[in-house]
């Protein structure tokens, strides 16, 4: 797999993602469905956002991993919150944590929706490549 990431301006550098993601020669592509904090039993997490986005992050570690794949070959992650406000000020700094970990650059989207399964605040969705 080829991976380039294209960022025809100067202030995407400062954006902790690309504008765009070229990959070629890619032996496989696992599509992710939008993780959230729910537990091994399938019971979804009450706790606030920042506790819920580790947990996020926690499962869809757990899936990449399990499928074959690697975290750091994410090209795509997608960001649903409840609240992109408290997402900004409380969540930041574990989201920017987890893309340092596994040297993530990927295009983004993040988008603040009326809501999510029962009591839930925040979800990823991942396309990744190998």
């Amino acid at each position: 797999m080829i991976k380039r990431t294209i960022d025809p301006w100067a202030w995407g550098k400062n954006t902790n993602s690309a504008q765009a993601v070229e990959v070629t020669q890619v032996k496989g592509t696992l599509y992710c469905s939008g993780q959230v904090a729910i537990d091994a039993n399938g019971i979804p997490s009450n706790a606030d956002m920042r506790s819920q986005l580790i947990q996020t992050i926690a499962n869809l570690e757990q899936l990449i991993s399990e499928s074959g794949y690697e975290c750091s070959n994410i090209v795509r992650l997608n960001v649903y919150t409840t609240s992109s406000q408290e997402f900004f000020t409380n969540c930041m700094d574990i989201y920017l944590s987890f893309l340092q970990k596994h040297d993530i650059k990927q295009a983004t989207s993040l988008l603040e929706v009326q809501g999510l399964f029962a009591t839930l605040t925040v979800e990823l969705e991942a396309t990744v490549v190998k």
